[in-house]
């Protein structure tokens, strides 16, 4: 009841409340109760016995009152009312936030036509909803159209049917409709208290109506918080009152000038000291400690109040050490809180940063700070001990974005509900983060992630699909490509990692997400499993599976763009996306596997590291993982739940002792066929005494030439890495050519080898011979080198020849370059094993009565048969291991390195094995040596003799 009284005046206006029985709300057994309010205007010596006055008034058999009390009591002036709350009764929530000097029962003043009044103490507020079936599907359309009013107002009807019998109800209202089935949400008022175990029974009573499921929260003053549960429905109650806080300013301190310059010694400076606060209600005394002067009254804008103190001071003699003074701010509870104000000099003749721009003149080796304009946070600019600007540290960031922060630290301390409150901060970071190119600096991608990292720290769970929605978007937002140098270029003083951060919190929001739908954004993509034993998910093309798992959700996470953000080794680098796999069930015994699409295609003998975030250490680590080898390059299997990815290794593995075995066997290589080549020149004109002998002469010496360049030139491009590009192909043709020839010229041997076996009697002119033996010895390989040039992208990178190896490219099988290397190689080799067999037969079978003047071509056909049955197996072989070599990767093991070890020792004692078979090996070569050896001898023991026994004459 609101009673107005006047000095002056002898009447008063009241307002009633009623609370009444009997009234008939809907067809509902039981009485119905409601509240009305009315406004009298009376005399004033009536108020005390107006209660009574007032029932003879009541004359209706289905409408009695039970309870009349008055609620407020005000005294009216001429231009407003002065109104004041009766015992038990407060200020409505309503009026407390209209007018933020009337909470809890204090003294309020309003216009004259105000009928604001005061409300009980005991009154408690209901809020919830309840999950209804199909049939009120009507109520999610527009609430505009016949059939969402037809079905409000169904459901209304019935809600009040039972809740109208509650003891001191008000008022019922529908909020809202939302999907979920269809969930209504509704607020139901009482004037008094209200005992639970009703509103269970209620609550009960109307699920078996309507039906439905119920959630219920209370608020109101209790002396205790608990959760009562029924089926179906589930109530919590909560305490809530009006305190009278008493606020502590957070200071923010400045000087103007920032540094006081001393321009003489004989200068006298002032500077203005500043306490700045946001604007506030509290009526705070502020006292200023040191020598300056406060300055009255304080500056006041729409946000702010600044204090000022102005302190006068001479440059002669100039401070030692800064000036310091405080302000001192001191609420009604006599609680205080202090900012601190230093003075910075620069003397005369100290160096410092002249005044440039917006910034102010600073002192060498600190560091200048401006506002940001049109947006929060500071500019940052140091001046060098040198005395000379630094390039600025800009911390701009977007309003909206200060404010969701300033938000989220209050989701689950502020007014309202902390879901509800999360929604809105989810909602505000989605709306600022959509234009990218608004927030494309790093101070604003940081607070942005530390938004989230404040969430993840005050929310225990996240149920409403809409704030997933948000989440989800706002973080795929800022994972877009347009902001990655925001992620990259953090200012020199921040050690830490976004993406760390930016990781740790989404996965954590995420787990707690109520959510079991498939949710795909442009950067971040979440896939759920639920309670199944063997959980299939798949984000972004890379798949997940969890086998033999006992119960619970599994969420798998893919991000975007965040393996370049994350810290890596540099001796690795990403080369899949992060993905993340959570689950609220039992972690014991997991067993997770995962493909990964890579990146960049791993080349060869270059590892792949599958790894897990460790949140500790804050960085990769390989523990529990394992890769599945070159064979399934993206599997990664682990026996635990992270955030994981495949690192690619910057540079190729190493085989111990490569470099060493190479330059050793080279050498020798490189010597012996030098030398065979000197011993050929020695005792050519003695063994090349048939046409046989001079073709298996000639064949030694193009095969040794060739060998020879060919091991030159692997030598030179034994550090690939050393070479130009232009060098490391001139050296590929190079080799190229060389070796093929050394198996023509071979091929060339096992031919006419052949043709002499055959066809005895049909002798080969040694013009002929070597104009054959030139045309398949040099003209086919050159042609094939010449062919596989041009075929291959002009002898293009990768295609023709590989940087790293300077060699030909292997793509797979019959694919690549070096197939035009092993195909003539592998036929030659199937020549010569084939012309071997025939010679070796007709050798065997060969008649008795042959001709003597054959025996010396006979024994010329042996040579050459020993030699081709040497050397086909040695450069067959050792080239069968080199194409083994291009195949096999390092990363297959033990195996690979056998391979590697027994090519580089085959190939670079090549030149040894030719000096030893065909020269030093072949008894005609011997003797023909060792002729010339014998021919040197005795001509010098003559000359000797004869130069003696001339002397001895005279």
């Amino acid at each position: 009841m609101h009673a107005e009284k006047t000095r002056n005046m002898m009447w008063t206006f009241i307002f009633l409340s009623v609370l009444s029985l009997n009234i008939c709300q809907a067809a509902a057994q039981g009485n119905s109760t409601q509240k009305y309010y009315f406004k009298l205007k009376i005399d004033k010596n009536a108020i005390g016995n107006v209660t009574k006055l007032l029932r003879p008034f009541v004359n209706d058999t289905n409408f009695s009152i039970e309870d009349l009390k008055m609620t407020t009591e005000c005294t009216e002036n001429s231009d407003s009312v002065k109104c004041s709350c009766k015992l038990n009764h407060r200020w409505s929530d309503d009026v407390c936030w209209s007018h933020k000097m009337c909470c809890g029962d204090s003294e309020c003043t309003f216009p004259t036509n105000s009928s604001q009044m005061c409300v009980s103490v005991r009154s408690v507020a209901v809020s919830g909803y309840l999950t209804l079936g199909q049939n009120y599907s009507d109520c999610l359309r527009d609430n505009t159209t016949e059939k969402y009013k037809e079905c409000n107002d169904k459901l209304l009807m019935k809600m009040k049917e039972v809740y109208s019998t509650i003891r001191g109800f008000d008022t019922l209202k529908i909020t809202r409709y939302r999907i979920g089935s269809v969930i209504a949400e509704f607020e139901m008022n009482t004037a008094d208290g209200v005992n639970s175990k009703d509103l269970i029974n209620k609550a009960q009573e109307l699920s078996k109506r309507l039906p439905a499921t119920f959630h219920l929260e209370t608020a109101g003053n209790y002396s205790c918080t608990y959760t009562q549960e029924q089926p179906n429905v589930t109530i919590i109650h909560k305490d809530t009152g009006f305190l009278d806080v008493s606020l502590l300013p957070k200071i923010s301190t400045s000087t103007d000038p920032p540094f006081v310059r001393c321009e003489t010694i004989n200068s006298v400076v002032t500077v203005t000291a500043k306490c700045e606060i946001s604007k506030s209600s509290e009526p705070y005394v502020v006292t200023w400690i040191g020598n300056a002067i406060p300055q009255d009254p304080p500056d006041k804008s729409e946000e702010t109040i600044v204090y000022k103190a102005v302190q006068i001071m001479t440059c002669n003699p100039p401070p030692v050490k800064p000036v310091e003074l405080q302000c001192k701010f001191r609420n009604r509870c006599s609680q205080t809180r202090s900012g601190d104000i230093k003075i910075y000099f620069i003397k005369v003749g100290e160096k410092f940063c002249a005044a440039e721009g917006d910034w102010y003149d600073t002192k060498a080796g600190f560091t200048a700070e401006l506002k940001c304009k049109n947006s929060a946070g500071v500019r940052l600019r140091k001046c060098s001990e040198a005395g000379g600007w630094e390039e600025e540290d800009s911390r701009c960031v977007l309003v909206e974005l200060e404010r969701t922060l300033q938000q989220a630290k209050i989701v689950n301390t502020g007014l309202g509900f902390k879901e509800e409150n999360a929604a809105d901060v989810l909602s505000s970071l989605e709306n600022a983060t959509n234009n990218t190119e608004n927030i494309d600096t790093y101070a604003n991608v940081n607070i942005s992630v530390h938004v989230l990292s404040t969430l993840h720290q005050r929310l225990d769970e996240i149920n409403n699909n809409s704030s997933i929605d948000h989440l989800l978007e706002s973080s795929s937002n800022l994972l877009d490509r347009s902001l990655n140098k925001s992620w990259t270029s953090p200012p020199r003083d921040i050690n830490l990692t976004l993406a760390d951060t930016y990781l740790s919190s989404l996965e954590r929001l995420i787990k707690i997400a109520n959510t079991t739908d498939i949710s795909r954004k442009p950067n971040v993509e979440v896939v759920t499993c639920v309670n199944k034993t063997e959980c299939e998910n798949s984000v972004f093309n890379v798949n997940v599976s969890l086998k033999n798992w006992e119960s619970g959700v599994v969420k798998t996470t893919g991000f975007k763009q965040l393996e370049s953000y994350l810290p890596h080794d540099w001796e690795m680098k990403p080369n899949s996306i992060v993905m993340s796999t959570t689950t609220n069930g039992s972690t014991d015994k997991v067993n997770i596997t995962i493909n990964f699409p890579l990146i960049t295609p791993r080349p060869r003998h270059v590892r792949l590291e599958c790894v897990s975030w460790n949140n500790t250490a804050r960085k990769w680590s390989s523990d529990g993982c394992k890769w599945a080898g070159a064979d399934d390059e993206g599997r990664c299997t682990c026996t635990h739940l992270s955030s994981f990815a495949i690192l690619l290794s910057r540079y190729p593995m190493n085989i111990t002792g490569e470099t060493e075995m190479t330059y050793v066997g080279l050498s020798v290589s490189i010597i012996s066929l030098t030398i065979s080549l000197l011993i050929e020149l020695v005792v050519w004109s003695d063994v090349v005494k048939t046409n046989t002998l001079h073709l298996r002469h000639t064949a030694h010496v193009n095969i040794s030439v060739c060998l020879l360049v060919g091991n030159c030139c692997f030598l030179a491009s034994s550090k690939p890495r050393d070479l130009s590009h232009i060098w490391c192909k001139t050296l590929t043709v190079l080799k190229h050519f060389s070796y093929l020839s050394m198996f023509f010229w071979m091929l060339c041997l096992s031919a006419t080898l052949l043709h002499q076996t055959l066809y005895l009697f049909h002798q080969v002119s040694r013009t002929k011979y070597l104009r054959f033996s030139m045309i398949v010895g040099y003209g086919c390989p050159l042609l094939i080198v010449f062919v596989t040039f041009l075929t291959n992208n002009s002898g293009g990178e990768s295609s023709y020849y590989h940087k790293d190896t300077c060699w030909l490219v292997y793509v797979g099988l019959m694919s690549g370059s070096i197939f035009t290397f092993v195909i003539p190689v592998g036929i030659i080799v199937f020549v010569n094993i084939f012309s071997m067999l025939v010679v070796i037969m007709k050798l065997l079978h060969h008649q008795e009565n042959m001709d003597k003047s054959r025996e010396k071509e006979k024994a010329a056909a042996k040579t050459i048969l020993r030699t081709v049955v040497l050397l086909t197996p040695v450069f067959g072989v050792t080239w069968i291991f080199g194409l083994a070599v291009l195949i096999v990767d390092l990363t297959s093991g033990p195996i690979a390195y056998l391979v590697n070890y027994v090519f580089i020792f085959m190939n670079g004692f090549q030149g040894l094995f030719i000096l030893l078979t065909t020269c030093l090996g072949d008894r005609t070569t011997r003797e023909a040596l060792l002729k010339r050896f014998r021919k040197k001898a005795p001509a010098s023991t003559s000359d000797s003799s004869v130069k003696l026994d001339f002397k001895v004459k005279k």
